[in-house]
């Protein structure tokens, strides 16, 4: 098929030294079946209901503390715009691999628009079986007129989805408004410009590198909050009470998780948690994220004390991901910042957050999670 991302004869050096060592050195939690999970599912019709309202707001509050993750329905967002979406991206992702991962395929767009696998992968676990188009809202304008739809689709779904974003992240933070030092701290710093949105699809892969490769790396997001849609095929995995577990798919709802920044702004009150996509052997998975992002020179700061991060801005923060990705190889995690000090360690272990996941003092301890600090 001449639209599947060459994997194999690119990798092919990779592959062959890499697949004997990889059956031997094994992470135990990849040898053991993994439990499937249903997400915290929120209504967000009770929102317009003067009765139920405060215990929705505090059902998401909860979700967003004790897993990072939850789901959500009657979200605004119409099946029309999901659906259409969809087609879009399963049409664009079909051309041929010669034509999509051209110069200006798209418009005049940056390079690194379209994505697979990864040329900076040392191992089998570096290694994305995964192709996506990668872009800020703000270039979606770029996208020439021979992908019109698509362009007129994107448009589509991010009017409508942004104010769905703002919503929910305001409704976090009335529940630690102490911790926020302006109640319009998201309409000043957020924007549908300085948003990102992502299309991935993820090949079938055979069953011999299935067990061995990941779709998409363990990692956290860099971003307040994301909102994904995803088909019915599952391959969604996170990190929850140091085990890895399967998230049920359910593509009548999207899927909403806690970003890096959030987790900073709340004082390690809310989790960026840990998350990974595994390949399926038979069947192509698609999923489309919105990245909820602040403006460059925005600057996260939790307003309460004693304060577990040191401020930082949006800038910063990429610039040493950037930083991260060229040391490591690996789109990996890094640290927003470091502890203040020793008795804010346990602060946030008293809220919940668990050393392993936590974003200032996790140690490294694989070559799936390295971190650097700035």
């Amino acid at each position: 098929m001449d639209y599947e991302p060459p994997f194999l004869e690119t990798y092919k050096t990779l592959l062959q030294e890499n697949i004997e060592d990889s059956n031997s050195n094994n992470n135990d939690d990849d040898d053991e079946e993994e439990e499937e999970v249903e997400l915290p599912l929120i209504d967000l019709k009770r929102l317009s209901d003067d009765d139920e309202r405060e215990e929705c707001m505090e059902e998401i509050s909860e979700a967003a503390r004790r897993w990072g993750f939850f789901q959500i329905v009657n979200h605004g967002v119409s099946n029309d715009i999901l659906g259409m979406m969809l087609f879009e991206q399963m049409k664009l992702f079909y051309q041929p691999f010669v034509k999509k991962s051209s110069d200006n395929f798209l418009g005049n767009l940056p390079p690194r628009t379209y994505r697979w696998g990864n040329p900076s992968a040392t191992n089998l676990r570096q290694l994305l079986w995964s192709e996506a188009f990668h872009f800020p809202i703000s270039h979606v304008s770029m996208v020439d007129n021979h992908h019109k739809t698509l362009r007129s689709s994107i448009e589509a779904f991010v009017a409508t989805v942004t104010p769905l974003a703002q919503c929910l992240a305001e409704i976090l933070a009335c529940k630690v408004n102490k911790m926020i030092k302006s109640k319009n701290y998201f309409r000043e710093n957020c924007f549908a410009e300085s948003c990102i949105i992502r299309l991935n699809r993820y090949p079938p892969c055979s069953k011999l590198l299935s067990s061995k490769l990941y779709g998409l790396m363990p990692h956290c997001d860099s971003s307040f909050l994301s909102i994904v849609y995803q088909d019915h095929i599952g391959g969604l995995e996170l990190l929850k009470d140091g085990k890895w577990v399967r998230v049920k798919p359910n593509p009548g709802a999207l899927v909403v998780n806690i970003g890096d920044l959030y987790q900073a702004l709340s004082n390690g009150v809310y989790k960026s948690i840990k998350h990974r996509v595994v390949v399926s052997q038979k069947q192509e998975r698609y999923s489309m994220a919105f990245f909820y992002c602040p403006l460059q020179d925005a600057l996260i700061q939790s307003n309460s004390k004693p304060a577990i991060y040191k401020k930082f801005t949006f800038r910063e923060y990429r610039e040493n991901n950037e930083k991260a990705v060229k040391q490591t190889g690996d789109k990996n995690l890094t640290k927003l910042t470091y502890k203040v000090n020793p008795k804010s360690t346990q602060d946030a272990d008293n809220v919940g957050q668990s050393p392993r996941n936590n974003l200032a003092c996790c140690p490294n301890t694989d070559n799936t999670d390295k971190r650097v600090s700035f």
